[in-house]
C-alpha cells in the first residue's frame, strides 16, 4: 500500500472514530473513559494497542498511570479515574475507607508475578531478620509480604521495612540501601538482574489458603450514568484474556514493543498471573453471583485483608464493613458473560 493510500486510509478512520465518538456523545456516553493502570505488562495492554476500547465504547479513552494501590485509591477520591486494575488489598482499604467504589470483577489472581527478591545468601523468608526489606505502600505486594511473614515464623520486629514506589525500589537496590524487596515486574526482574533472587511468590500463600488477586475497580457515579459501557469494559477484557490464550507469544511481542521492555520480561509477568474466565468469577470459587457472592471466597478474602490491613493500623477496625458482598457488583459481569 503508497504512502498515500496509507495515509488516506488512516485519515478515513480517524473521521470515522471522530464521528461515531460525536454520536456517541449526543446519546450521553461521556467525552472519554479514564482507566488506571500501573504501566506495567498486562493483557489488557493488548486493547490500548488496537484501540479495543475506544470502538466499543464509542469515545476517547485516557489510560492514567499510577505506582501503586495508594495512588489509585487518591485518584478515585478527587474523581480523577472512572475504572482501575489494580490490588485486592488497596481496594479492601479504599472501602473500607467508604470510597464510593465497587469491585466489578476480578480478572487476574497472582501467582508467580508478585515476588520477594533478597540477596544471595538470604535463605527464605525467616533470613529477613535483621534486614531491610521494601515494598510499595498499600500493595498486594504489602498484604502477600506480611501475611509470609507471619506464616514463616519470623519475627517481624526483627525486620526493618521501607515502603516505597517500585521505582524507587529497584533504586535503592542498585544503591544497596536494601536486602529484599516484595514487588511486581518488571522491578523483580531488574532486581534479579542486578544480584537478586526469588525466595518467595504469592503463589506458595495458597498452601495457606490466602488468595491474593488484582480486581477491576469502578467509580460507583461513573457506573450508575453508564452501566452499559461498564459490561462492555468487561467484555473488552475478557476478550484480550482470550486473545492471550490463544496467541501467547504474539501478545508478549506485541506488549514487549509497545511499552519498550524485554519480551522476557513481558512473559514472565503474563505468565506469572492465573486468569478466571468471566464465567468462572461468577461462580462462588471467586466472585460468585447475586445469590452467591456474600460466601464467596473473593468476598471472604478481601474481609481477610481488611483484617490483615487493622492489625498493622493501615485501616481502623471500626471501618470494616461487616461483609464486602454489598461493595461487588456483579451485574455487569452477568451482562458481560451473557454477551449484553
Amino acid at each position: 500500500m503508497s504512502g498515500f493510500r496509507v495515509g488516506k486510509w488512516l485519515a478515513l478512520a480517524a473521521a470515522g472514530f471522530a464521528a461515531v465518538v460525536g454520536q456517541a456523545q449526543a446519546q450521553g456516553v461521556p467525552p472519554e473513559v479514564r482507566l488506571a493502570w500501573a504501566g506495567g505488562p498486562r493483557v489488557w495492554v493488548l486493547g490500548q494497542i488496537d484501540g479495543a476500547f475506544e470502538q466499543a465504547f464509542g469515545t476517547r479513552v485516557k489510560w492514567v498511570q499510577f505506582a501503586s494501590g495508594a495512588d489509585v485509591l487518591s485518584l478515585f477520591a478527587a474523581k480523577e479515574i472512572d475504572i482501575a486494575r489494580f490490588g485486592s488489598s488497596p481496594a479492601a482499604a479504599g472501602i473500607a475507607r467508604k470510597l464510593p467504589i465497587e469491585v466489578i470483577g476480578v480478572p487476574e489472581i497472582i501467582a508467580t508475578s508478585e515476588r520477594l527478591i533478597a540477596r544471595d545468601g538470604i535463605q527464605g523468608v525467616r533470613g529477613l531478620e535483621g534486614r531491610t526489606v521494601a515494598y510499595p505502600a498499600n500493595s498486594t505486594a504489602q498484604y502477600a509480604f506480611e501475611v509470609a511473614v507471619k506464616h514463616s515464623g519470623a519475627d517481624r520486629r526483627k525486620i526493618k521495612a521501607l515502603a516505597l514506589k517500585p521505582a524507587e525500589i529497584v533504586a535503592a537496590w542498585k544503591r544497596g540501601d536494601i536486602d529484599a524487596a516484595y514487588v511486581w515486574g518488571p522491578f523483580t526482574q531488574q532486581m534479579e538482574a542486578s544480584g537478586g533472587k526469588e525466595i518467595f511468590a504469592t503463589k506458595d500463600l495458597q498452601k495457606h489458603k490466602v488468595l491474593v488477586f488484582n480486581n477491576f475497580v469502578v467509580r460507583k457515579e461513573f457506573a450508575d450514568r453508564h452501566p452499559e459501557l461498564v459490561a462492555r469494559f468487561l467484555r473488552v477484557a475478557q476478550d484480550k484474556v482470550d486473545q492471550y490464550k490463544k496467541d501467547p507469544e504474539g501478545a508478549v511481542q506485541a506488549i514487549a514493543k509497545h511499552l519498550d521492555i524485554p519480551a522476557d520480561t513481558v512473559r514472565s509477568t503474563l505468565g506469572g498471573l492465573e486468569y478466571p474466565s468471566l464465567q468462572e468469577q461468577l461462580t462462588p470459587a471467586f466472585i460468585g453471583d447475586a445469590q452467591t457472592k456474600g460466601q464467596s471466597l473473593i468476598t471472604q478474602a478481601y474481609k481477610d485483608s481488611a483484617e490483615f490491613l487493622a492489625s498493622i493500623g493501615e485501616v481502623r477496625p471500626r471501618e470494616i464493613p461487616a461483609s464486602y458482598g454489598p461493595f461487588i457488583n456483579t451485574t455487569y459481569l452477568q451482562r458481560a458473560a451473557a454477551g449484553r
